[in-house]
């Protein structure tokens, strides 16, 4: 009997061996021809029947379930609320352009993004009211399988969490079934490990990289973008660039180059620029969105700085004809403990952690949201100017020089009561919370919106 168990034992042993050389994480295709009229990208990716005389974007921040079941909240909001536009009764949701998502706002982008309006029916028992921290715990702790991935070395945590994401939350979707839908353009955004940069999840950005993002899984995007460093493994993507005849985009060589351009878009060229030479960069390691944008928003601001101004960016489009521009920023941001001002004792370890992540987070927040409020009124400036050239500017509803934005912030900050506004800032940021708590979330973004003065101003403008 003895010898028995251990000739199992050794055949378990050489087979774990012979496995863990096989075990590898889904690798990203590569493109065989670069094709730039092809593809999930900004320019080829329109809601049908969607006005062109607003533009309509959302951006969901980080923040595990809690920002998930706000940005479900808001959505939930939007679907309810009837406005008219060119004459017509719409839902506000019916006329959402895109939706730019980092970390745990990425689920419901995601979901939203691949299945439409199914999200309002079996989203909260698929994941938002399910306890995915204990799934992922359970799965890496009880199934010998795992055990032998991860020990691979080619296989890390998030490639398990992207597993089951892909089989019990995304249902095995992919960017090119996500394009099918022509619903609203969803950018989900991670991190490059070494660099910083924010990576978005459009084949514009797969372009540069050979690589076609069409079968690429969004629970593995997903996945990306909610990957905290030390508690999860970044997500790996190979690099093919040269491999696909990508051309550089007119313009793009003279800003490497610093010719006449922003110092802004010159550092921006140049972090994209490393990617273009894949032996020196033959693999992207891909870490939490929130680390180079907890707001889901510089994937705005980025587009814009690249291409040189609004007007640059809109010009040729159907959406060079707008009179409303709308940004909605979901923002599931964290309270900061001050509780250690008050102690000569030194912090510990958790406290310590916690505070460099939410201090870095919290204050690159506020720069965005800053840039962004600074860059609308010029962005208004260029369009009305562009747009009249020539002529009077008049400001007449539908005229040349009609165009209003509209910040909306969605943030527990701007809840009046002290105790209600620290419950839901010292909410987890994990992905588990109780029913109660996904309830409340969902019902504090309804009123957070409807105690918005720009939500009601942009109200009042339709209506």
């Amino acid at each position: 009997m003895k010898r028995f168990i251990c000739l199992v034992g050794a055949s378990f042993f050489f087979a774990s061996l012979i496995l863990a050389g096989c075990v590898h994480y889904p690798i990203n295709q590569p493109m065989k021809e670069y094709r730039p009229g092809a593809g999930y990208r900004i320019a080829h990716v329109k809601p049908e029947e969607n006005s062109d005389t607003m533009l309509f974007y959302l951006t969901f921040s980080g923040g595990g379930t809690r920002a998930a079941a706000l940005s479900y909240g808001v959505l939930e909001k939007l679907k309810s609320t009837e406005v008219t536009i060119d004459g017509k009764k719409r839902r506000l949701l019916d006329e959402v352009d895109g939706i730019s998502s980092v970390s745990g706002g990425s689920f419901t982008s995601g979901y939203y993004g691949l299945f439409g309006e199914r999200l309002f029916q079996d989203f909260e028992a698929k994941f938002l009211k399910k306890n995915i921290q204990g799934a992922l715990a359970a799965r890496a702790l009880f199934n010998p399988i795992d055990w032998i991935k991860l020990f691979s070395g080619s296989f890390g945590r998030s490639d398990l969490a992207a597993q089951y994401y892909d089989k019990h939350v995304f249902a095995k979707g992919t960017f090119g079934d996500m394009a099918a839908r022509t619903g609203p353009l969803i950018v989900i955004n991670a991190t490059d490990m070494t660099s910083g940069t924010r990576l978005g999840f459009t084949q514009d950005v797969f372009d540069i990289i050979c690589s076609d993002l069409s079968r690429f899984p969004v629970a593995r995007a997903a996945a990306a973008s909610s990957a905290v460093p030390m508690i999860l493994s970044p997500i790996a993507l190979r690099n093919y660039a040269g491999a696909c005849g990508y051309k550089l985009p007119e313009g793009f060589e003279g800003m490497l180059k610093g010719r006449a351009i922003s110092e802004r878009r010159f550092y921006l060229a140049n972090n994209f620029a490393v990617y273009l030479d894949s032996k020196k960069k033959p693999y992207i390691h891909l870490i939490d969105g929130g680390v180079s944008d907890n707001l889901g928003l510089r994937a705005i601001l980025d587009r814009v700085i690249l291409r040189g101004s609004v007007w640059e960016t809109i010009k040729g489009t159907p959406r060079e004809n707008a009179h409303k521009v709308v940004m909605i920023v979901v923002n599931a941001e964290t309270e900061t403990d001050s509780r250690w001002d008050r102690f000569e004792t030194i912090p510990p370890f958790g406290a310590m952690f916690s505070s460099y992540s939410s201090i870095a987070i919290e204050r690159y927040n506020q720069e965005t949201l800053a840039l962004l409020k600074e860059s609308v009124k010029s962005w208004a400036a260029e369009i009305k100017t562009e747009r009249c050239k020539g002529r009077a500017i008049s400001t007449e509803l539908g005229s040349c020089g009609d165009i209003k934005f509209y910040v909306v912030e969605v943030k527990f900050d701007a809840l009046k009561d002290e105790t209600e506004r620290r419950y839901f800032k010292r909410l987890p940021t994990s992905f588990k919370l109780s029913d109660e708590e996904v309830d409340k979330l969902r019902e504090v973004a309804n009123r957070l919106l409807d105690e918005s003065n720009e939500f009601q101003r942009l109200l009042r403008d339709l209506r």
